[in-house]
């Protein structure tokens, strides 16, 4: 079942690529609980299927780091990219798209989140496995207020501009 709007997230654990080390984080990958890193935080969510594909670095992570003072202005804590990598590659594609610091890119390496959430997608025809389909949330305190999923094949409703209009 796909979540909606008004559901409370799925528990969960997603990777991040940690590139600076502090009390808590370790350099390299951590793993965190989802509930924990949502709890009394605004988050504007963005999946994609795979980091380095050509709509997802093109368009879809750069919207989203260009507007990221608007998202803050909008009380937005942070914004996630999400997508079914490993957290070398997430940390790879935030430092090549110049988005640490203002993106969190978290990886779900064995889909496992969105298949929780309901919005994975099966790409092994093009021989990329069990991914994530393109969409975007606003979620306040682990739950959603806003969801907007694509149609296969498609980047019209995740966009950065239309997740700020929402909020």
């Amino acid at each position: 079942m796909t979540i909606k709007i008004g559901d409370t997230l799925p528990e969960g654990q997603l990777a991040e690529f940690i590139e600076t080390e502090t009390e808590g984080c370790s350099l390299g990958p951590n793993t965190f609980n989802v509930s924990d890193l949502m709890k009394g935080k605004k988050i504007a969510l963005f999946a994609v299927p795979g980091a380095f594909t050509p709509t997802c670095s093109a368009k879809h992570l750069p919207g989203y780091v260009q507007h990221a003072a608007e998202f803050k202005a909008k009380g937005v804590d942070e914004i996630w990219a999400i997508s079914v990598n490993d957290a070398f590659v997430m940390g790879a594609w935030g430092r090549d798209q110049k988005a640490t610091g203002s993106v969190r890119l978290l990886a779900d390496g064995n889909a496992s989140f969105v298949k929780a959430l309901g919005l994975d997608a099966d790409f092994s025809k093009n021989g990329m496995g069990i991914r994530s389909q393109r969409f975007s949330a606003f979620i306040d305190d682990g739950v959603v207020k806003q969801l907007n999923i694509e149609e296969p094949r498609t980047f019209e409703v995740s966009t950065a501009e239309v997740l700020l209009s929402q909020i």
